[in-house]
């Protein structure tokens, strides 16, 4: 009998792990693409979530040859602007004090190739908006830690939780990854979880 193609998450995100995990995907592999996410200039930030999970796709591909690979990238944006991932306390107090009483999308990128090669891509759209902060909310904020690596410097599975109004649009986007559109990607290119490949 032949053996079903693996599932190999391109991505170093435990986010992504733990959100594919929560609707019963566990990736065969998980194989982090090693590519360069500077913005190019002029780019605007739904191009640059779509040209990175396509990169992150690309990248790891050819490793895996007859497998799913699951490729994405998560933008975080201001009008044209696309925040960055903190690695310090100084930038991702700039984050949060532009999001502090603002609406802001956040653009996913999605892309999937399957055992043919063949590539698919996907953009799902979010809008969050963030309550005006104090100064104190903020202080507790980059106190917590949490903003470090995450786009535009806040995990709305943590602690920012407090500090959002509301969210339009795919919640888990905004984590890290559109679950209802990766699992109709997946079941279109035919991908069946190990459990169901028997039947």
């Amino acid at each position: 009998m032949a053996t079903a193609p693996l599932l190999v998450l391109a991505s170093a995100s435990p986010r992504r792990l733990d959100l594919l995990r929560q609707i019963g995907l566990e990736p065969d592999r998980v194989d982090p693409a090693d590519i360069d996410e500077v913005p190019r200039p002029g780019e605007l930030p739904p191009a640059h979530a779509m040209r990175l999970a396509e990169a992150k796709a690309r990248a790891v591909m050819f490793r895996h040859p007859g497998a799913y690979i699951l490729a994405a990238d998560t933008v975080v944006a201001c009008g044209r602007r696309i925040l960055p991932k903190p690695a310090d306390t100084a930038t991702a107090r700039s984050c949060l004090e532009l999001l502090s009483g603002r609406r802001h999308r956040v653009h996913g990128g999605i892309a999937l190739a399957g055992p043919d090669e063949g590539l698919i891509l996907r953009r799902v759209d979010s809008r969050v908006a963030f309550k005006r902060l104090s100064e104190d909310e903020i202080a507790a904020y980059l106190c917590s830690g949490e903003w470090r690596g995450k786009a535009g410097g806040y995990a709305i599975q943590g602690r920012a939780a407090a500090l959002i109004r509301w969210v339009s649009g795919s919640y888990s986007n905004v984590v890290g990854l559109p679950l209802f559109e990766t699992a109709q990607l997946l079941a279109g290119r035919g991908y069946r979880p190990p459990c169901l490949a028997r039947y």
